[in-house]
């Protein structure tokens, strides 16, 4: 990811050098449960209340394409916060739900309504760039009831930057809001020459409405009720000339569609969505719970663009194209659901780079890192409008790109694709390898970019032994193993597509870096493949999560790769919930940073893939396994972009990481790699065919039903069954020329 969230260096030999991206966390958590929606180019995150609060740099607000447009909206009883009954997203994402109740409500100094009598139902959806909400008012006195409810809001029109804690030199105008017949039109001209509303509209109007509050003075006869809706409306377009006063044509005047249409709407989006996907059903019903709510904050982040849907990285602050967390979360999705990587190899294509620009770190066929919206990228405060400085997004894409045409044998694709991959290709020989040796290094080239490059991209997260921070250029490890996977990759798709002697090429370059790999990067002593080598050409001997990376890549040979894999299921690294990303006994270790010691589910699922690469299926389950654990310690079954690397205590649940995402694309998309690897399945989309090598299935997982898994244009469901001694696989339907095959050796 783009910045580094972890905590602050607070001893003079920690402190890092123009640590510009790093995300602010100045108090501690007020509440751990925030409630997030997302539509489009817009998410919004709540608190527990379905509110949005005001304090030190607060993640909570209704945000579009990188500015938040509302970044207060609270609900007042007579002054007073109301009570909390419940609250909670639904299965799919599509609403939040709040249940309230009024405190004890005094009128001259007595209680005139006596609390839990007033019940108050909160219902939101997110729409086509507008927050839709409806509240349900409902007198269960015998008495009447007599209050005033206020609302009130704010809108702040900061960056996500600003939001993350960059301090700006100069800000753009607010404008003079427009208030007329229960609506609210607040306004903010940018530097970047684009004006940006926030239009809030109630129904009915309000007893008394000003630029920061609604009041509704609001009488129930006993047993009676009342229904309040609004709406918030984010938009943003270029400034006109002498624009200064928000004015009746700058904003629609009317609500354009009911909260009842809106929410429609959403859920049958996400309906249509689920229903569209291979489903799988297990003996387990925790397992089915968190792959249900995976799923779901899948589809909720996967966003509509030109080029087709793209899962966004992450809320809140990767709620954007990110180009490695889409190759990751797609190659994860890619046995059970190769839609997902067709979009990413699309929007990925087509933002290829063409030109030679240090400032976004951009070299001709280079893949993306991320892209922005906001009005800090746009003038350059930030190099992230389009950025590309990840050295790994490009042999990825190859990998993706290769693993898609196995999995489809859509041969078509992989042909409109073949340019880009040699473009990929050719950005890896000349100037991923800028210095000849054959490797790819890292060496940031924008003064704004990022110094690390790989996907431990925190400026601390590439040392030596001794903790002392690596000098650039850097060659890490997992990089070298995508470029082998990648020229392994383009080489097939070279052979489907008859061009031999380009793939007897490609071929013979991965064989040449694989056994220059062994030699330079393994380390004998450590049981594990060295994290990198420096500038200098020295090992970084550090034991690092980043080896089990060569193993899903498929660069390490068979006796180092279980060498390997028994180093990282060790104590030093496996936590009880998941594999460390450093060793406890390497002198950077610290269970509470960003890169150094923390668990990453999508890293676990990473490694788990490669574990059952080489077959080590029993490695993989435990895996599994204490990933489903942490799951369940989490609000709503959902693991988090990371969580500390603390030792699993008997009783207790994973210590959280304090600005994580969530949800996040990778870490959503985690179950299915380990699954996956503990079955062996691989699936030969030309050939018709689904292999399952081994197949094992851990002590928790009695059977899988898989349903409606596409195979070369037909259609299979399956039953897998774990017995005494082995798995057994059933073919319960199938339409078309599929075949099955089970090996066991």
């Amino acid at each position: 990811m783009t910045t580094e969230p972890r905590a602050a260096p607070n001893e003079d030999d920690d402190k890092l050098p123009n640590d510009q991206y790093y995300i602010y966390a100045t108090s501690g958590r007020i509440d751990d449960r925030t409630h997030v929606l997302k539509h489009g180019d817009t998410f919004a995150v709540f608190d527990r209340f379905g509110e949005i609060d005001v304090f030190d740099r607060s993640q909570f607000g209704v945000f579009h394409q990188d500015t938040r447009f509302l970044s207060r909206f609270t609900i007042r009883m007579n002054g007073t916060r109301l009570l909390l009954l419940s609250s909670a997203i639904k299965e799919d994402n599509a609403l939040l739900t709040v249940d309230l109740t009024n405190p004890d409500v005094e009128h001259d100094q007595a209680v005139s309504i006596p609390r839990g009598k007033v019940h108050l139902f909160r219902s939101l959806t997110l729409w086509g760039a507008t927050c839709y909400e409806r509240l349900r008012i409902h007198n269960y006195s015998r008495s009447a009831a007599a209050f005033r409810l206020t609302f009130k809001f704010e809108a702040d029109f900061a960056d996500i930057f600003e939001v993350r804690g960059l301090e700006r030199e100069k800000r753009g105008d607010r404008l003079t809001p427009r208030i007329s017949d229960g609506e609210v039109a607040l306004a903010y001209e940018g530097l970047d020459e684009r004006v940006r509303y926030t239009t809030i509209r109630f129904l009915p109007n309000p007893t008394r409405l000003s630029e920061r509050e609604a009041c509704y003075d609001i009488e129930l006869l006993p047993q009676s009720a009342a229904t309040i809706r609004w709406s918030i409306a984010c938009e943003q377009r270029p400034k006109r000339p002498a624009e200064g006063v928000v004015g009746a044509s700058d904003a629609a005047s009317a609500m354009p569609i009911t909260y009842e249409s809106a929410a429609e709407r959403a859920i049958a989006t996400l309906r249509k969505a689920r229903s569209a996907d291979t489903q799988l059903q297990t003996s387990n019903e925790q397992f089915n719970t968190w792959c249900a709510r995976s799923l779901a904050d899948l589809n909720m982040l996967r966003t509509a663009t030109v080029e087709g849907p793209y899962p966004y990285a992450g809320v809140p602050w990767f709620s954007t194209p990110f180009g490695r967390d889409g190759i990751v979360t797609a190659l994860a999705c890619l046995t059970f659901w190769p839609n997902v990587a067709r979009g990413v190899l699309s929007y990925l294509a087509a933002t290829q780079a063409r030109d030679d620009n240090p400032q976004q770190d951009a070299q001709p066929g280079k893949i993306l890192h991320e892209t922005r919206g906001g009005e800090m990228a746009a003038l350059g405060e930030v190099p992230f409008a389009r950025y590309y400085g990840s050295v790994d997004s490009t042999p990825l894409f190859v990998m993706l790109a290769a693993a898609h045409h196995e999995r489809t044998g859509d041969r078509d694709f992989a042909r409109a694709l073949w340019p880009n991959v040699e473009r990929a290709l050719a950005w890896i020989d000349d100037f991923g390898d800028a210095d000849r040796d054959g490797y790819v290094e890292y060496a940031r080239r924008s003064e704004r970019g990022l110094v690390q490059q790989g996907w431990k991209d925190s400026q601390d997260s590439v040392f030596h032994a001794d903790g002392a921070l690596a000098e650039g250029p850097i060659a890490l490890c997992e990089v070298q193993g995508y470029v082998y996977a990648a020229k392994c990759g383009a080489a097939r798709i070279a052979e489907a597509l008859a061009l031999g002697d380009r793939a007897r090429e490609l071929k013979k370059q991965a064989d040449v870096l694989r056994e220059r790999f062994e030699a330079d990067f393994w380390c004998e002593d450590l049981g594990v493949y060295a994290l990198a080598l420096d500038g200098r050409k020295r090992a970084c001997r550090v034991r690092t999560s980043n080896a089990g990376h060569c193993l899903f890549s498929g660069i390490a040979t068979p006796d180092r790769a279980r060498r390997a894999a028994d180093v990282l299921m060790g104590e030093a690294f496996f936590s009880g919930w998941g594999i460390r990303t450093v060793a406890s006994v390497e002198a950077a270790y610290n269970p509470m940073s960003y890169h150094n010691g923390s668990v990453w589910p999508h890293d676990n699922a990473i490694v788990a893939a490669g574990f059952g690469r080489y077959g080590l299926r029993s490695h993989a389950c435990t895996v599994l396994g204490a990933l489903l654990d942490a799951s369940g310690s989490f609000e709503l079954n959902r693991l988090p972009e990371l969580f500390c690397g603390f030792t699993r205590r008997p009783g207790e649940k994973p210590t959280l990481y304090p600005t994580a995402c969530s949800p996040q694309a990778w870490a959503a998309a985690t179950p299915w790699p380990c699954l996956e690897a503990c079955l062996g399945i691989e699936i030969l989309g030309r050939e018709g065919k689904v292999v399952f090598v081994n197949p094992q299935l851990p002590s928790f997982l009695d059977t899988i039903r898989i349903t409606g898994l596409e195979v070369g244009g037909g259609r299979v469901d399956l039953l897998v069954t774990r017995h005494e001694e082995d798995v057994g696989v059933t073919v319960l339907r199938r339409a078309g020329e599929i075949e099955i095959v089970v090996l066991k050796h």
